[in-house]
Protein backbone atom coordinates (compact mmCIF):
# COMPACT_ATOMS: atom_id res chain seq x y z
CA UNK A 1 0.00 0.00 0.00
CA UNK A 2 1.52 3.36 -0.76
CA UNK A 3 0.73 6.86 0.49
CA UNK A 4 1.00 9.86 -2.42
CA UNK A 5 0.87 13.49 -1.20
CA UNK A 6 0.17 16.61 -3.37
CA UNK A 7 0.76 19.89 -3.05
CA UNK A 8 -0.03 23.07 -5.15
CA UNK A 9 -0.60 26.60 -5.47
CA UNK A 10 -3.26 27.67 -8.44
CA UNK A 11 -0.88 29.21 -11.47
CA UNK A 12 -2.09 32.48 -13.93
CA UNK A 13 -3.55 29.93 -16.10
CA UNK A 14 -6.04 29.10 -14.09
CA UNK A 15 -6.76 32.18 -13.12
CA UNK A 16 -7.16 33.41 -16.19
CA UNK A 17 -10.03 30.44 -16.81
CA UNK A 18 -13.68 31.63 -16.40
CA UNK A 19 -15.28 30.28 -13.18
CA UNK A 20 -17.36 27.97 -15.88
CA UNK A 21 -13.79 26.52 -18.01
CA UNK A 22 -12.44 26.00 -14.46
CA UNK A 23 -15.71 23.87 -13.12
CA UNK A 24 -15.85 21.92 -16.53
CA UNK A 25 -12.23 21.10 -15.84
CA UNK A 26 -12.96 20.20 -12.45
CA UNK A 27 -15.61 17.74 -13.31
CA UNK A 28 -13.12 16.03 -15.59
CA UNK A 29 -10.87 15.66 -13.00
CA UNK A 30 -13.52 14.26 -10.85
CA UNK A 31 -14.50 11.60 -13.31
CA UNK A 32 -11.80 10.83 -13.45
CA UNK A 33 -10.51 10.36 -9.99
CA UNK A 34 -14.01 8.12 -9.62
CA UNK A 35 -12.53 5.69 -12.43
CA UNK A 36 -9.37 5.59 -10.63
CA UNK A 37 -11.31 4.65 -7.30
CA UNK A 38 -12.79 1.77 -8.66
CA UNK A 39 -9.09 0.55 -9.36
CA UNK A 40 -8.44 0.45 -5.82
CA UNK A 41 -7.43 5.05 -5.17
CA UNK A 42 -8.52 5.77 -2.20
CA UNK A 43 -8.99 9.68 -1.59
CA UNK A 44 -7.53 10.25 1.89
CA UNK A 45 -8.58 13.94 1.70
CA UNK A 46 -8.18 17.28 0.04
CA UNK A 47 -7.35 20.28 2.64
CA UNK A 48 -6.34 23.86 2.49
CA UNK A 49 -2.73 24.20 4.38
CA UNK A 50 -3.86 26.22 7.56
CA UNK A 51 -1.75 29.41 8.01
CA UNK A 52 -0.87 28.81 11.46
CA UNK A 53 0.47 25.73 10.81
CA UNK A 54 3.83 25.36 12.69
CA UNK A 55 6.99 25.21 9.70
CA UNK A 56 4.07 25.25 7.40
CA UNK A 57 5.32 24.42 3.56
CA UNK A 58 4.20 27.67 1.20
CA UNK A 59 1.63 25.34 -0.82
CA UNK A 60 -1.81 26.33 -0.10
CA UNK A 61 -3.95 22.88 -1.34
CA UNK A 62 -3.19 19.42 -0.86
CA UNK A 63 -4.20 16.02 -1.38
CA UNK A 64 -3.91 12.76 0.20
CA UNK A 65 -4.68 9.65 -1.50
CA UNK A 66 -3.87 5.42 -0.60
CA UNK A 67 -3.06 3.24 -3.38
CA UNK A 68 -2.49 -0.43 -4.03
CA UNK A 69 0.45 -0.52 -5.10
CA UNK A 70 3.57 1.24 -7.33
CA UNK A 71 1.60 0.82 -10.69
CA UNK A 72 -1.58 2.50 -9.07
CA UNK A 73 0.84 5.45 -8.66
CA UNK A 74 2.29 5.41 -12.08
CA UNK A 75 -1.30 5.49 -12.76
CA UNK A 76 -2.23 8.23 -11.03
CA UNK A 77 1.29 10.20 -11.81
CA UNK A 78 -0.45 9.63 -15.77
CA UNK A 79 -3.23 11.09 -15.56
CA UNK A 80 -2.34 14.04 -13.63
CA UNK A 81 -0.16 14.85 -16.26
CA UNK A 82 -2.46 13.58 -19.28
CA UNK A 83 -5.33 16.04 -17.49
CA UNK A 84 -2.36 18.73 -18.26
CA UNK A 85 -3.02 19.56 -14.01
CA UNK A 86 0.49 21.16 -14.17
CA UNK A 87 -0.81 24.06 -16.57
CA UNK A 88 -2.71 24.98 -14.11
CA UNK A 89 -1.12 24.04 -10.68
CA UNK A 90 2.25 24.34 -9.51
CA UNK A 91 2.65 21.14 -7.70
CA UNK A 92 5.11 19.46 -5.62
CA UNK A 93 4.43 15.66 -4.42
CA UNK A 94 5.93 12.62 -2.03
CA UNK A 95 5.09 9.53 -2.39
CA UNK A 96 6.23 5.79 -0.71
CA UNK A 97 5.17 2.61 0.85
CA UNK A 98 3.37 2.98 4.18
CA UNK A 99 5.40 1.82 6.90
CA UNK A 100 4.00 0.53 10.03
CA UNK A 101 5.46 2.41 12.87
CA UNK A 102 7.85 0.77 14.18
CA UNK A 103 9.53 0.39 10.88
CA UNK A 104 9.65 3.66 10.50
CA UNK A 105 11.32 4.29 13.95
CA UNK A 106 13.48 1.57 13.03
CA UNK A 107 14.77 2.44 9.93
CA UNK A 108 15.04 6.37 11.46
CA UNK A 109 17.19 5.35 14.08
CA UNK A 110 19.75 3.20 12.66
CA UNK A 111 20.64 5.52 9.92
CA UNK A 112 23.80 5.79 8.37
CA UNK A 113 25.64 8.91 7.29
CA UNK A 114 25.79 7.90 4.17
CA UNK A 115 22.50 6.52 3.73
CA UNK A 116 20.66 10.03 3.58
CA UNK A 117 20.52 13.32 2.37
CA UNK A 118 21.33 15.39 5.40
CA UNK A 119 19.99 19.11 5.66
CA UNK A 120 22.29 21.38 7.49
Amino acid sequence: MYLYVEQWNVTKAWMDLSKEDRRAYMNKVNDAITQMSRDGLENVGWAMNDEHTPYRSDYRYMAVWKLPNLEAVESLEKGIEEAGWHKYFSQVNSRGKILPLHEAIDFLVNLEKHSTSILE
